[in-house]
């Protein structure tokens, strides 16, 4: 199958790493790092030929990279967002 190649994962985070230059935030990192991390796992011939486990590597590695991510450019502690008037108001 399609998934079973190492080069499909790398293209398909690669692909999501340029994609977060369009989204806001930074939704796509995650993904992106576990989608490349899975095609590096899959050449390297460390995880097998079902899709499964494939996907949960690929959350898994996601979630240390939004945190990471977050840190240096997410909301500060303390901060809060106020707004002072209402974009339709003129």
């Amino acid at each position: 199958m399609i998934w079973q190649q190492a080069w499909v994962w790398v293209a398909g985070g690669v692909t999501l790493a340029a994609l977060e230059m369009l989204a806001p935030g930074f939704y796509l990192l995650g993904l992106a790092a576990g989608a490349i991390l899975v095609g590096v796992l899959v050449w390297l011939g460390l995880l097998g030929a079902s899709l499964s486990p494939m996907l949960l590597v690929m959350a898994v590695a996601a979630v240390p990279v939004w945190f990471l991510a977050r840190r240096p450019v997410g909301v500060r502690a303390g901060q809060v967002k106020r707004w002072d008037r209402d974009i339709n108001e003129n």
